[in-house]
């Protein structure tokens, strides 16, 4: 079976696996851990959760009454992620979620019995959390969300929104070593485009400025945001960083451009949350995560920020604006 019907045949059929969604569970105390790399004032990885939570209840799980669920939040290096892993564990989770690739690693090495749902952005096969995306095997399956394929994407629809781009700056978190292929991604649509592409790994306030200082000289440069939840909860601060230097960013995530970066292209990330609660209600009712297949979202949102357009005194073109799906003013 080709990828592309593969894919299709994923998103039209994984969430329908055969377990009575909906029928009212047993009433005992199920526990379900989750690993958010957000901290816990940021407002996305609240609107993810809520969104997770949302499902649950949907399918009948009610917090307090029969399910129990424990959140691990934060934005800290390896180490912080092996200590929350491992506190999670001690609280024996009949299912974790874990929010970003670095989390399902860190789930991966902590517990090859315990059930995990993971929403990634590199390829799990790749990485090395499942054997394939039909057949996962182990303790783990879950959602592949950011194909490295995007960053070309985002290239493009930054060069049409602001074609005097002849620079992009790649932010990325320097922890995550799979955003390699985001980046070789980037830098191969960038020859092609006649863009010179320079990778700007970032972890704090103070790198985040010394780098947009340095470009802020020069008109002609752009920023592409790779998606990781150590970025996305960067966002404001690289945004406005940005807009101070008269710089375009264009974020893979909704969140991005909603906190006033010019533009976003990918997928609707609380929807996929809310998508993981079938997988966790299919595991609590008895399922083997081995046999859940990786679901690849195939619907991507245009979402365009009119205000930050005019700021930076971009002419946001007719054909673009009729191909987003919402034009934030």
């Amino acid at each position: 079976m080709r990828r592309r019907e593969f894919v299709k045949a994923i998103a039209s059929g994984a969430l329908a696996y055969p377990y009575a969604a909906g029928a009212q569970p047993r009433e005992r105390m199920r526990r379900i851990g989750v690993l958010m790399l957000y901290p816990e004032n940021d407002a996305e990885g609240q609107l993810r959760a809520t969104a997770f939570q949302q499902g649950l209840e949907k399918l009948g799980w009610g917090v307090g009454r029969n399910v129990q669920i424990d959140f691990k939040w934060g934005a800290g290096d390896a180490n912080w992620i092996q200590s929350a892993a491992a506190q999670l564990l001690q609280l024996a989770p009949d299912v974790i979620l874990a929010n970003g690739t670095p989390a399902a690693k860190t789930m991966q090495q902590s517990s090859r019995t315990v059930p995990v749902i993971f929403i990634a952005g590199s390829d799990p096969v790749v990485d090395g959390l499942v054997s394939s995306l039909a057949h996962p095997g182990g303790n783990l399956t879950g959602f592949y969300v950011f194909e490295p394929s995007l960053g070309a994407k985002l290239l493009g629809l930054l060069k049409e929104i602001a074609p005097h781009v002849a620079h992009v700056a790649i932010l990325s978190n320097p922890d995550a070593k799979a955003q390699s292929s985001w980046q070789t991604s980037v830098a191969t649509a960038a020859a092609t485009l006649g863009v010179e592409a320079v990778e700007a790994p970032l972890r704090d306030s103070k790198e985040i400025e010394a780098a947009i200082g340095n470009w802020g000289h020069e008109r002609n440069f752009g920023l592409i945001v790779v998606p990781d939840p150590a970025t996305n909860a960067l966002r404001k601060l690289i945004n406005e960083a940005a807009a101070r230097h008269g710089l375009p960013v264009i974020h893979a995530l909704r969140s991005g451009a909603a906190d006033a970066g010019l533009m976003s292209y990918g997928v609707d990330l609380p929807n996929v949350f809310r998508q993981s609660a079938v997988y966790a209600d299919h595991i609590l009712r008895g399922a083997n995560s081995a046999d859940l297949p990786i679901f690849l979202p195939v619907k991507f949102e245009l979402v365009i920020n009119l205000t930050t357009a005019k700021a930076l005194g971009i002419e946001v073109p007719l054909s673009l604006m009729l191909r987003a799906d919402e034009l934030l003013d």
